[in-house]
């Protein structure tokens, strides 16, 4: 099995009282779907759980992403675990 790169979005307000970071999105290097989860659920949303989930790409090119925020505030997706936002090692 392989990891991939998964861009997830979720439907929240800004104002909520969901983790910080997470308006624009999170970046996952995972397994699976199911392991994505596993990893928001244990890194991020432990406390709220995830709220619904607006969009998946799966295998995302990350140069797609925004430039300006998420590109210049990520970590390395080669390695399993969430590489955007920042602080959820």
């Amino acid at each position: 099995m392989r990891l991939k790169k998964y861009w997830i979005e979720f439907e929240i307000n800004r104002s909520s009282d969901y983790p910080i970071g997470i308006g624009y999105g999170c970046g996952v290097t995972a397994y699976s779907m199911e392991d994505v989860v596993s990893i928001l659920n244990i890194k991020i949303f432990k406390t709220v759980g995830i709220p619904p989930i607006k969009k998946i790409v799966e295998d995302v090119d990350i140069q797609e992403l925004d430039q300006n925020h998420v590109l210049a505030n990520m970590k390395s997706p080669i390695f399993r675990g969430v590489w955007f936002p920042l602080g959820y090692d």
